[in-house]
């Protein structure tokens, strides 16, 4: 296998053979190296955004579906800019303007949208495997923008551009996981990319949030906060997703930021430059103080949005490179 050098210190193979995969419907199962040339490509794009015209031709002519199912903010709008801003027509599909509402089944959905012939469907769902399901169904690449509990790729290769932006090597790095992990997506997603990419990472909460098959990950497990902590370059805190919980599994939000709250207080157990993440929404007062949140000096959130352009920009690309005929896309 050639290897081509980049204006990185890493080395990746040439061509299709450095993303062979169709799709992007989660981060399991990627190599080291599949992860670093999309971090690598985002940097371009990270470049661009920062210009005052954003601009780019690469997808002319493409169509881009966002076909979400489920209610979103921020990857929404993400994944709209960076298409836009790649020449892309982009259209938006909400989820209560689908056909899902008047009982149309998933599968019919996904031959609907593969009979309009887009060049890339991004997918958000309610359901975990929903997105493999119409991946299947499919003749485009299609992009997991989450599903269910099960992954969130895009926020993931995000978070690691962030913390390679401000740490450098991710490898041998201490990254502290914390909070409602039994329903976040973005909690699973992050501990495969990080751990592939050699983090030492941690993950911590309540018994009650913390799944029962955590010990297979590859991750050390707390329960205590202050202990998790310690020595950490990284804290990236998680919002409870009440939307998804049946039954109590907390006692009340004021206990729970007792307990596993980023305050100013409890940061200091980390090292002195530890980062500060949260994939957001953020719910002030509960996971994290503000003061913690809207200190530059360690908080690294709104960097976090700013990347996500960035990497759903070089993930369009590179997922569309073979119908573009891309030299070496085959």
């Amino acid at each position: 296998m050639t290897l081509q050098q980049t204006g990185s210190p890493h080395q990746f193979p040439t061509g299709s053979d450095a993303f062979p995969h169709r799709h992007l419907l989660g981060i399991a199962g990627l190599q080291p190296w599949e992860i670093l040339f999309l971090l690598e490509e985002a940097k371009q794009w990270v470049d661009l955004n920062k210009k005052s015209s954003k601009h780019a031709d690469r997808l002319d002519g493409l169509t881009v579906i966002n076909a979400f199912f489920e209610n979103s903010t921020r990857t929404l709008l993400s994944f709209e800019i960076a298409g836009k801003r790649m020449g892309a027509d982009v259209v938006n599909m909400h989820a209560a303007q689908s056909s899902i509402k008047k009982g149309e089944t998933l599968i019919d959905t996904a031959v609907t949208l593969n009979a309009m012939k887009a060049d890339a469907i991004v997918i958000r769902h309610g359901s975990s495997g929903a997105v493999q399901l119409i991946a299947d169904k499919v003749d485009c690449p299609v992009l997991n923008a989450g599903d269910g509990s099960h992954e969130h790729p895009t926020q993931a290769l995000l978070d690691a551009l962030t913390i390679q932006r401000r740490k450098g090597d991710i490898s041998g790095l201490t990254v502290t996981i914390c909070g409602d992990v039994m329903h976040s997506r973005v909690a699973r997603s992050n501990i495969y990319c990080l751990t592939t990419l050699g983090a030492k990472v941690r993950v911590c909460g309540p018994p009650s949030l913390l799944p029962a098959a955590l010990d297979r990950f590859n991750v050390e497990i707390f329960t205590n906060f202050d202990e998790a902590l310690a020595g950490s370059d990284v804290v990236m805190m998680l919002r409870l997703q009440n939307e998804r919980m049946n039954g109590d599994f907390i006692p009340s939000p004021r206990e729970y930021h007792y307990l596993y709250g980023l305050t100013r207080e409890r940061l200091a157990l980390a090292k002195d430059d530890a980062l500060v993440m949260h994939p957001g929404p953020m719910n002030r007062g509960v996971e994290i103080d503000s003061d913690v949140a809207d200190d530059l000096n360690h908080s690294a959130i709104t960097e976090q949005v700013e990347m996500g352009v960035a990497v759903r920009m070089a993930c369009l690309d590179i997922l569309t490179r073979k119908s573009r005929g891309v030299e070496g896309w085959s």
